[in-house]
């Protein structure tokens, strides 16, 4: 049997949900320990950018947690920044 990521309605399961949670506080905790955080007058646009990259990877079906985060970064602090250890710390 298939596994259904999306519901009739376009929304995530519960599952994938959680994942994508776990993947937006790990890029912001990423942003945050890595200087490169927005002023605070800019934070919360920056934390929806990071959100609708992780979504819009995870319509597209990925569901590996440390690409989701990677993905969500990339632009913002480039490839050297984004990998390390930090990424695979999955808290639930």
């Amino acid at each position: 049997m298939t596994m259904r990521y999306l519901n009739a309605d376009g929304a995530f399961d519960s599952e994938t949900t959680r994942l994508l949670g776990l993947a937006f506080e790990a890029a912001c905790r990423k942003l945050e320990a890595s200087g490169q955080s927005a002023e605070p007058a800019h934070a919360g646009l920056t934390r929806e950018l990071l959100a609708k990259r992780i979504i819009a990877r995870a319509r597209r079906g990925e569901r590996n947690h440390d690409r989701l985060v990677e993905a969500a970064l990339g632009h913002a602090l480039g490839p050297n920044v984004v990998s390390g250890p930090w990424i695979t710390s999955k808290t639930a």
